[in-house]
Order: structure tokens, then sequence, then C-alpha cells
């Protein structure tokens, strides 16, 4: 067991999860605040029963009206500042709920972006999706029911018994004796509650995990004749997320009723004993009336803790989730930039050299190639070993320098596409990579490479959009030349686009990214393009127009790297790298 999963039961256990202060800032004031407003709660509800009592044995000790005007209209104006302060009081858990979701799904995206691709990879991006949408949606809930009432517990319940003790010292002691047993149930419960709710949100992910891959996948289900399939699984799931909801809701009113017997005796027993002491004169009538008043609202805040808890408990486990992928990206540590292996000049190549093949069981290390006199903005992998889950992969050796098409080829397995992860931070690696000298664990990848995959990646919104994916500042002319060299000048960029590209072919979903990587490149963004199968989906007249693409691009001084099994690209390689898969270490 790790040290989180040790540390786990006992964050769950406490009723302010310490991370929350740390995470998301907006939560310190909202304690502040709240803390306030519950003081000011507590002293109206002490001058609210101080009134009423004094209006009530007034009114039967005969006192005249004009002489019960000033309470009566001193208790008008306790009862509308009381509403005022519950107006407050929700306004700032919501105004407060709102920041917190907004600061933890910035920060939630922004540890997903620092975690990489490698770690986001491993993970179902729906169950993600689940936790920073309607999980973190449920902190409305624990902000604005659960929290006020933790706090008003802390603040109003201490002096309210005090108050109690000082009018009348039985009632006083009754309540700090039987107070207790409403958190020793609401313990108990909560046990039963926290299983039950994890059980309920872990199949709330397993559903929406599976409708997502149902959906993405749905055309090659009906292909093979298994949607059917596909579409009861979905039900049977949801049929336990259903189930998993009823044992909630049961579990809540089981605690509901538990909560309030144990509050409703209590009561009773202080109203029996004032109720005794008034009938053999031991207590006078405005001093039991006001302790009885009292008595309820000395158990309803820690009642309410209870109750509340419930409809928090959603969110509570969402922000569970959250702090973990916070945690994870804080753990990290930078890797130090190790020296650059090879000197870097700072002059452009002066002509196209000839094609160097590399073969990775000869080993590459010794012979650099012609991109080795290339210009400053070099990339140099050294003996790079990519790791694919328990499996270490062959050692790869290349230079792509400005002005060449460097080429992985090999057959399937070799690990070509892994090389190109490994570059984009979606898979680790052992060895030396350096671009224009620095570590290429210390730079993130936007910074340098532009990127085309054998998944297309589009999204919904205009082809434009998705060429000039992350620009702030598109260029159309940039992407007309983007689609013109990409073989795709026939779309129109201002054409719109499904949920993942949907409403274009496979071969026009894969020129719009490989359209997208030429953008960020023609943009000035990345000296560098990764091309992994471009022409995959093409015929051979199409794919002949794009090789000659690259070719122009790589003349114009990009370094490209091409992974392809097309042996028509070797027409414009300047390196070719081969990868054999029998090499690969398991």
């Amino acid at each position: 067991m790790s040290d989180d999963e040790r540390a786990e039961p006992g964050r769950r256990s406490r009723p302010v999860d310490p991370r929350l202060l740390r995470y998301a800032s907006a939560s310190r004031g909202f304690f502040l605040a709240i803390g306030v407003v519950a003081l000011a709660q507590t002293t109206v509800i002490i001058a609210f029963a101080w009134l009423l009592t004094r209006a009530i044995t007034g009114a039967i000790d005969g006192m005249p009206l004009p002489d019960l005007a000033p309470t009566l209209v001193a208790l008008a104006a306790v009862v509308a500042v009381r509403a005022i302060l519950l107006w407050a009081r929700e306004a700032t858990a919501a105004r407060a709920a709102a920041r917190v979701q907004t600061q933890l799904r910035a920060a939630l995206v922004e540890a997903v972006g620092a975690l990489g691709p490698e770690w986001l990879g491993g993970r179902n991006s729906a169950q993600l999706a689940v936790t920073a949408g309607r999980g973190l949606d449920a902190l409305e809930a624990y902000f604005g029911r659960y929290l006020p009432q933790l706090v008003q517990t802390v603040v109003a319940t201490p002096i309210l018994i005090a108050v109690m003790w000082w009018q009348d010292w039985i009632s006083g002691l009754t309540v700090l004796l039987t107070l207790p047993l409403i958190p020793v149930f609401m313990v108990l419960i909560g046990l039963a509650t926290r299983s039950v709710q994890q059980r309920q949100w872990k199949t709330l992910h397993r559903l929406a995990a599976r409708f997502a891959d149902t959906v993405q996948g749905l055309s090659t289900l009906k292909v093979f004749g298994r949607q059917h399939r596909a579409a009861a699984s979905i039900e049977q799931v949801t049929g336990e997320y259903r189930r998993e909801t009823m044992r909630v809701l049961r579990v809540s009113f089981l605690s509901g009723f538990a909560l309030e017997f144990l509050a409703s005796i209590s009561v009773a027993i202080i109203a029996v004993s004032i109720g005794f002491r008034l009938i053999d004169g031991a207590l006078v009538l405005g001093v039991g009336l006001f302790v009885l008043l009292l008595a309820p609202e000395a158990y309803l805040p820690l009642r309410q803790v209870g109750v509340q808890f419930h409809a928090a408990a959603e969110g509570v486990a969402a922000t569970t989730d959250v702090f973990a992928v916070l945690d994870a990206a804080a753990a990290l540590t930078p890797t130090p930039a190790p020296a650059p292996l090879l000197s870097v000049q700072d002059t452009p190549p002066s002509a196209p050299a000839p094609r160097h093949v590399l073969d990775t069981q000869r080993g590459a290390g010794g012979d650099e190639g012609p991109g080795a006199q290339a210009g400053g903005r070099v990339l140099r992998l050294h003996d790079v070993r990519v790791r694919r889950g328990e499996r270490m992969l062959p050692p790869v050796s290349l230079i792509a320098a400005p002005g060449t098409v460097t080429l992985l080829e090999g057959p399937s397995g070799a690990g070509k596409s892994s090389v190109l992860a490994a570059l984009r931070g979606a898979a680790s690696f052992e060895g030396a990579a350096t671009y224009s000298g620095t570590d290429l664990r210390a730079l993130a990848p936007a910074e340098w490479l532009a990127w085309a995959g054998q998944q297309p990646g589009l999204i919904s919104g205009t082809i434009a959009g998705n060429v000039t994916l992350g620009d702030a500042a598109p260029d159309s002319a940039l992407v007309l030349r983007a689609l013109a060299l990409a073989r795709a000048d026939e779309l129109v960029p201002d054409r719109e686009l499904g949920v993942q590209g949907a409403g274009l072919s496979g071969g026009q979903a894969q020129r719009v990214a490989v359209a997208r990587a030429f953008y960020r490149h023609l943009r000035g963004r990345a000296a560098v393009i990764a091309l992994d199968e471009p022409s995959a989906a093409l015929d051979p007249d199409t794919e002949s127009q794009l090789w000659r693409s690259v070719r122009e691009l790589a003349d114009g001084g990009a370094a490209v790297l091409l992974v392809s099994h097309r042996t028509s690209a070797r027409g414009i390689a300047d390196d070719v790298v081969r990868l054999q898969p029998e090499e690969v270490v398991v």
C-alpha cells in the first residue's frame, strides 16, 4: 500500500480537507466571512430568545401594550436581521463556491498539463471530465450548505451552551452530556455513507467511461454487429448507478431520522426538567422559557451538519479526485538538463545533404550524418530508449537539423510512433535527447514541436479553428497556405465540424491535422515538424503531392521527422533511421 493510500482514510475523516485551503485561495476568505456571519447569527439567536421570553412573560404578567411595543418592535427587527444574515450566508457561500470551482478547474487543467501526455494516456479522459464537470459543480452544496453549518456549529454551539449554563446550569449540563451522542451517531452513519458514496462515484466514472468508449467506437461496433451488446452493457452500469444512488438515499434518510430523533429526545429531557422545577418553584418562568428556547438552537447546527454532509458528499468525493491529481503534479521534480552532446553551430546548412542511413542494429552513435553540420536548432537523440509499459524499446540515435527530412522506418511494433511519443512527452525514455542544446525533459513540446499523429485529434468547430488550434491571433492567409501544403485546399476554412471532426472523411481529417502542424511551423511557433503516417489514408497521387510539400517545408528551414511505411517517403528523406522490432527488451 502506498503512502497516499495510507493517508487517504485520515484525510477523508477530517471535516475539511486542508488541501482545500492550499489549492483554492478563495476558500480562506470564505471561512473568515462565514465565521463573522455565524457569530452574528448566534448573537441574533440569543437576542431573539431573550426578547421573545420578555414579550411572553410580560403578556402573562399583564403588561400594557404600550410597554410591550418596544420589545415587539425589537423582536421584529431581530427577525429581519436574522433573515438578512441568512441571505448573506447564502450569497457568500454561492460566490465562494463559484470562485473555488473556477480555481480548482484551472488548477486541474494546469496540473494535467504539468503531468504531461504520458500521465494522461494512462487515465480515462471521460472520468476526468466528470470530475471537472459534474463533480466540481457539486461543490455548491458543499460550500452552500455543509461548510456554513460546520462553521456555525463551531461558533454557535459553545456560545449557546455557555449562555444556557449561565442561566440554568442543570440545562447546560444536560446539553453538554447529550450533545456528544449526535457526533457519535454521525461518525457511525458517516462511515457507511462514505463507502456507499464512493461506490456511487466510482460507478458514475465507469458509466461515463463506458459511454464515451461506446460512442467513439460505435461505427466499428455496428460493422461487427455488437452495438446491442454495448448498449446492454451501458444499461447494466446505469442500473448499478441507480442502485448505488438509492443506497445513498436510504443511508441519508436513516441519518436524518437518527439525528432528529436524538435531538428531539434531548430537548424533551431538558423540557421535562424545566417543567418539574417550574412546578416546584425552583426556577422562574423567564429563565426556564429562555433556556427552553435556546435548547433546540444548541442542537440544530450539529444536527444540520450531519444532514448536509450527505448533500455535499458528491462534491467531497470529486475534490478528493482533484486533489489526487494536484498532489501528483506538485510532487513532480524538474529534471536537470545535461550538457549538450555535441557542439552546435549557428550557421545554416549550405546545401541539402545526401541521404544517410542509420540502422539501430548496427548502432547509430558513431556516425552522426549530415545533420551534425546543420544550424543551431538541432534535435539530437543519442541512445534514446523509450519505455512502453513494462517494455524498453531499442536505443535510437538520430540528428534532425533544419533543412532535412529524417525518416523513421521499420515494421509495425518497432517503436517508430513511440519515438515521436517520447518527443511530445507522451512516453518516458532513457538516454540523451536535446533540442538546441537543451534537454527535452526541460522543454514543453509546444515550444519547439509541431506534431500530427495517426489520430487526427480534431475538435468541434470550424476547419480554420482546428488548423489554428492554440493561436490567439489566427492568420487567415497562413491557414489557406497550410491547407494547400497539406493538399486539403478543397476544404472551406469556415466549414463547421462536429465532435472529433465529424463531417470529414478519414483522409480529409488526416490532411487537416497535417495542415495544423504545417500552420504551427509557418507561424514560427515550432521549428521541428513530426508527422506520424501522414499519408496512411491518402491515394498515391495525393501522397506524392504531400511529399513535395514536406520537402518544400524542409528546404525552407524546417527539421522534419517523418514516420511512414510507404517506400515513396524515401524519395524526400535526407536521413533514414531503421528500427527493428526484435530488439525490444521485455
